[in-house]
């Protein structure tokens, strides 16, 4: 099966054939560095870096450029606010980018380009720009884009150019020639950073950066071009029109953009005061927990975010470990001199977690519908805690390459997805320490009990020895009886 993604521009799913076959040139707009990330930045970076996982998964060479923007208005303020450099404020921001997205486990583009290390090519495009008559510099020394200049202005994100142009406005201090007209080049103002240009001192607009950085890297016309739905105007649209009439050649083949993390329905923002940062987060959840919330929707659709939901998301994280751990402990008493065949039901268990695998592929295939794919592992993982029971009940060694294929086919589901990275035994073991230190029970203690409840059962005392599973169960601690003694977990919905 062919990939097929919604296209942004032509509003439907359409077949992905990329410029050059076998290789992907992707780009991806980053962050502003002027604050710690929210959860809504986690959402783009985690989307992309699983299309990205996923392309390259499907066999792809992809090229991935995520861009910083180290120059804005923002940085500026909050600089002043701070009483630091842009260039401090913005190197903090980006380290701090890097420390939540590692903890996120999304990984590095190939290429994290900065626009205050790119001027010399921003000027060039500006100047292209100017000699094309798409852009005109005015007396002060800011440069605009023509916008009437490109007649496709408004393609990308439907809107029309009249419509547009009657709620346009032109600021105090502009001088530009029509009110939908951006900025290109901004002249310099006391205190701020600047850079020489032939019109004067001065610095990028915010649009301009992109294009440059993305032509520089990944030439004239690119496969896919991501960021959140927000940025599909201006930004997208300017983008698109002033690379379009630099080049006279198309910009992006494939659009995409994913959808806002709400908070009671309404768009989580800064501007609006109403978002929470992944450091906060992960101060609290698991990464993948994280991970697995933002990848619960389909990326295209609204994302409302609550701890309820985050924590509902780190439950089923652990059901899935639990289940590979169990699986692996199966493993050690499969591996004897018994040839017992494998049952009906366990071999019904093995067939559906492969055709959960071959749709799960299906489902990433079909616009990287993580979603669908989520709810056909979660079904894999439930088929494989079937068949690690039936292995423990018959201990034969026949049980051990399907137990082995299925752990292989979940872990690459995960994989696709960023999460089952850990060892199960060592996350389990790590989840019991910090339950145990939460209610304020040790390990001797436990283990006392199983003790005097072995010694009951023993001496046929079923009363006290279910007496003592009852009392654990109340605190958390779940018993499980095996061949090899009693073992003991945690209710991993605590």
């Amino acid at each position: 099966m062919s990939i097929t993604i919604y296209s942004s521009q032509q509003k439907e799913k359409v077949p992905f054939i990329p410029l050059e076959e076998g290789k992907v040139r992707m780009y991806v707009c980053g962050i502003t560095a002027y604050d710690r990330c929210h959860i809504g930045h986690a959402r783009s970076a985690v989307v992309f870096d699983v299309i990205c996982r996923y392309l390259r998964k499907r066999g792809f060479k992809v090229i991935f450029v995520r861009n910083f923007t180290d120059i804005d208005d923002k940085i500026i303020n909050r600089s002043k606010e701070e009483g630091i450099s842009v260039k401090e404020l913005s190197e903090r921001e980006i380290a701090n980018f890097y420390e939540d997205m590692e903890r996120l486990g999304v990984k590095r583009a190939d290429i994290e380009p900065r626009a205050t290390a790119h001027i010399p090519e921003i000027i060039s495009l500006i100047e292209r720009l100017i000699k094309n008559g798409n852009a005109y510099c005015t007396s002060n020394g800011d440069v605009y884009f023509r916008v009437r200049s490109f007649p496709d202005y408004g393609n990308l994100s439907g809107r029309n150019i009249d419509e547009l142009r009657a709620g346009a406005r032109i600021e105090v201090g502009e001088a530009k020639e029509d009110p939908l007209d951006f900025a290109l080049w901004k002249a310099s103002k006391p205190g701020e950073p600047e850079w020489d240009s032939p019109w004067g001192k001065g610095r990028p607009g915010w649009h301009i950066e992109c294009s440059a950085m993305s032509m520089k890297y990944l030439g004239k016309t690119i496969d896919i071009h991501g960021g959140g739905l927000d940025l599909i105007f201006p930004h997208h649209e300017n983008e698109k029109a002033q690379s379009e009439a630099a080049n006279n050649a198309p910009f992006v083949r494939y659009w995409m953009h994913n959808g806002f993390v709400t908070i009671k329905g309404e768009k989580m923002s800064k501007s609006l005061g109403n978002f929470v940062t992944i450091k906060d987060i992960l101060s609290e959840f698991h990464p993948e927990a994280l991970r697995l919330f933002l990848l619960s929707k389909h990326y295209r659709s609204p994302l409302d975010y609550s701890p309820e939901l985050l924590r509902g998301n780190e439950v089923s994280l652990m059901r899935c470990y639990n289940a590979l751990y169990e699986a692996k402990e199966a493993l050690k008493r499969t591996t004897t001199k018994k040839k017992r065949p494998i049952s009906d039901k366990a071999q019904e268990a093995y067939s559906l977690i492969s055709a959960m695998s071959e749709r799960f592929f299906q489902a990433m295939d079909d616009d990287f519908n993580t979603a669908k794919a989520i709810g056909l592992l979660f079904e894999a993982v439930r088929m494989l805690n079937i068949l690690t029971e039936e292995a423990k009940k018959r201990q034969s060694a026949l049980y051990c390459p399907v137990i082995e294929g299925s752990i292989e086919a979940i872990i690459e589901m995960g994989d696709v997805l960023g999460i089952l990275k850990e060892d199960p035994q060592v996350l389990i073991e790590e989840k019991k320490i910090t339950y145990l230190e939460k209610i304020g029970v040790s390990k001797e203690i436990i283990e006392e009990k199983i003790a005097a409840r072995n010694e009951a059962r023993a001496n046929k005392d079923w009363e006290t020895a279910d007496k003592i599973r009852d009392e654990l169960a109340q605190k958390g601690i779940v018993l499980m009886d095996t061949p090899d003694g009693t073992r003991w977990n945690v209710n991993i919905t605590n």
